[in-house]
This record gives structure tokens, C-alpha cells and sequence, in this order.
């Protein structure tokens, strides 16, 4: 049987153009930065998180020199605590959790954007320089209200931290 030199062609490169889909199919699930809701945090109980010390009152509280923990809760439709404040000059860690359904956490005009499951807690970390005022959207479809869910995060000066916060000790 005799295969033209036009079609043994055609078959390498349909093989190699295959081969490239799959190798940059398994890049993308492996590949550096690469990353789904991280495993690293404790689950929660998305029905008991009053119980949670991290979610019962959640909060900006400092946990070291200029380093800041944020601990929001989103659910149909808003974030809590609206708006989160934090200060300049510092680098703040978002952990955050739904009590409801899947959503969305993304700070608009910044690369902080996460998926957030209920029971999970996914964690991101952004240094935040000058005040200023942010967007925050929710980017997963989370139900009927999904298109008014969005907040605010504020960077504010040091001072205006701790006024708002009762001296800077936590929310």
C-alpha cells in the first residue's frame, strides 16, 4: 500500500500538533504559579462559621510589622466586614471563605483573584503601597443577585487604621 508523501506529511502533523495539546494541557495543571484553592489552610464549617475564631467576626487584625491579616466571609451577595480596610505600606493576607455558595474574590486592578468554596479557606497575599480605594467583585456566578455583589477595599494611612480600628489592635 503506498501513502503519498502529501498525506505522511499531514498525519506527522496532525501527531505533533496532538502531542503539543497535550503537553500544554499538563503544563497548565502542573506548571509553575499554578494553583487551585490551596490545601494549606484548615477546612471550615461553612454552616457554624460564628463558631470559627478566624470567621466569627471577621476582620483586619496586624500580625507583624507592617503585615496584616484579613478575614472575610463572602456569601450571597456582599463581603464581610464592607469595606475592608487596611493600611499603606503593608502586605495584607486575604483569607477568605463562604458560608453559602461558590464565589468569586477578586480585587479589581490587582492580581488578587481567587476562587472561594465553601468549607475551604483560600488565602492570597498583596502588598498594598499608597491609599487608595479598590473594587472588589465577586467573578464566580453565585445566584440571582450575583451582578450587585461587590465591595470596597480601602488603603488607608496608618493613623486612619488605627482611628478605625481602636488603635490598630483588630477590627
Amino acid at each position: 500500500m503506498h501513502i503519498h508523501a502529501y498525506e505522511k506529511l499531514w498525519l506527522a502533523a496532525s501527531i505533533l500538533l496532538i502531542l503539543l495539546l497535550i503537553g500544554s494541557v499538563t503544563y497548565g495543571a502542573v506548571g509553575p504559579g499554578v494553583a487551585m484553592v490551596a490545601d494549606s489552610e484548615q477546612p471550615v464549617d461553612a454552616q457554624a462559621l460564628d463558631e470559627d475564631e478566624r470567621f466569627s467576626e471577621p476582620r483586619v487584625e496586624q500580625v507583624g510589622e507592617n503585615e496584616y491579616a484579613a478575614y472575610i466571609v463572602a456569601y450571597q451577595f456582599g463581603f464581610e466586614p464592607s469595606p475592608i480596610v487596611v493600611p499603606e505600606n503593608s502586605t495584607v493576607t486575604f483569607y477568605v471563605t463562604s458560608r453559602d455558595v461558590i464565589h468569586g474574590f477578586e480585587v479589581v486592578g490587582t492580581n488578587a483573584n481567587t476562587m472561594v468554596v465553601p468549607g475551604e479557606v483560600s488565602d492570597l497575599t498583596v502588598e498594598v503601597e499608597e491609599p487608595q480605594e479598590y473594587g472588589l467583585i465577586c467573578n464566580e456566578y453565585c445566584g440571582a443577585g450575583h451582578h450587585v455583589m461587590e465591595g470596597k477595599v480601602h488603603v488607608v494611612s496608618q493613623a486612619e487604621f488605627e482611628e478605625r480600628n481602636g488603635g490598630g489592635d483588630g477590627a
